[in-house]
């Protein structure tokens, strides 16, 4: 508030460029890897907003429904009410190993005490429907995990999740919701999940007054894994979201850990299955604190002011047919090598067609043309 009245117009382009932004964040066609790309070949959201009907017609589409800014407004001053506040990947307190990952939010949504992230951070997760043992077991280990120095990660669901946040509690706890920050899911951890926003940290992705829904959680499990040095899984079957979240910080460079179970027990088979997959088996927090080991600052790098890489160039039309003659499914590199164009200039004709909505992608970061 203070700057407000000393620097008035250096506040007000402050709002503008917020609100600038969630109107990118929030525009459905417009996710997080297009939003960096946008913001890196513009230099602000502004300019990136009027640029992109261009863009679009120049992929031979119509111009995304940019986000309403009445709707953004809207969002601003409910977060303001609740207490949070909006967190941009190029703030300078973006939690750090999050701000690694390629796909990382754009924009979260934080209640709480952001200093949490800067310790290293250990990801527990696991069943829902775990087993009284398997409670405890997460409980006990995250009080150690505190007392050691780690800050305990989770994603406030039912079974591991809760026993998780609940042994933290007291040293340091990040949940991170698959719904609006004003939302409760599930209903019982209405108090839980007030006592982490107060005593810890509390993150969402999804505006506020947002209903969990199916495909929300992977993207939560993404954040969760992406905040931590490594994840812990206690207890799940083949198929959860917690071997989603394992594979996710497999895929980022993290540790993945596995308490391991009885073969009798189909909620130890996940488990089990990490281990034979070269998951590290862990038995107590000593393991997993040496498994992370302590985090160099010099190996962090958040993005502060700006975006790294060079901005990408504009492309002749010459260039464009090249490239949408190559779109196969093809990998993006294997695109540039045969083209024999900059990667700059190639990047910017995918991002045309991805504004235009022509463009589709695949796994494996393969790409084809629609239409």
């Amino acid at each position: 508030m203070a700057d407000a009245g000393l620097f008035p117009e250096a506040a007000r382009a402050a709002v503008r460029d917020s609100a600038a932004r969630l109107r990118l964040i929030r525009t459905p066609t417009i996710g997080p890897v297009t939003y960096r790309q946008l913001l890196a070949r513009f230099g602000s959201a502004e300019a990136a907003l009027d640029a992109v009907p261009l863009l679009a017609r120049r992929g031979g589409g119509r111009p995304p429904a940019l986000a309403d800014p009445r709707a953004v407004a809207s969002e601003i001053a409910r977060v303001a009410d609740l207490g949070a506040r909006h967190l941009f990947i190029d703030d300078a307190d973006y939690p750090p190993l999050l701000a690694q990952l390629e796909n990382a939010p754009a924009a979260l949504i934080a209640r709480g005490d952001l200093a949490f992230t800067r310790r290293p951070c250990v990801a527990i997760v696991g069943a829902r429907n775990a087993s009284a043992a398997a409670c405890r077991f997460a409980r006990e280990l995250a009080v150690h995990l505190g007392e050691g120095g780690a800050t305990v990660v989770s994603g406030l669901a039912r079974g591991v999740d809760t026993a998780a946040h609940v042994g933290a509690l007291g040293t340091g706890t990040v949940g991170v919701i698959a719904c609006g920050i004003d939302v409760v899911f599930p209903p019982e951890n209405a108090a839980l999940q007030e006592q982490v926003a107060a005593q810890g940290l509390l993150l969402a992705e999804q505006p506020p007054g947002t209903e969990p829904r199916a495909r929300h959680f992977p993207f939560r499990n993404r954040i969760i894994a992406g905040l931590s040095s490594g994840t812990v899984v206690v207890e799940a079957a083949p198929k959860s979201g917690s071997l989603i979240t394992a594979r996710l910080a497999g895929e980022a460079g993290r540790e993945v850990m596995a308490v391991p179970g009885s073969p009798l027990d189909p909620r130890a088979q996940g488990c089990n299955l990490l281990i034979r997959e070269g998951a590290t088996l862990v038995q107590n927090a000593d393991d997993i604190l040496q498994q992370i080991g302590p985090i160099d600052p010099r190996m962090v790098r958040t993005p502060v002011n700006g975006y790294e890489g060079q901005p990408l160039l504009d492309a002749s039309d010459g260039v464009r047919r090249d490239v949408e003659r190559l779109l196969g499914p093809v990998a993006v590199d294997e695109l540039i090598r045969q083209s024999g164009h900059a990667p700059a200039v190639v990047s910017m004709v995918l991002l045309e067609l991805e504004l235009g909505g022509r463009l589709e992608k695949h796994a494996g970061g393969r790409v084809s043309l629609i239409g």
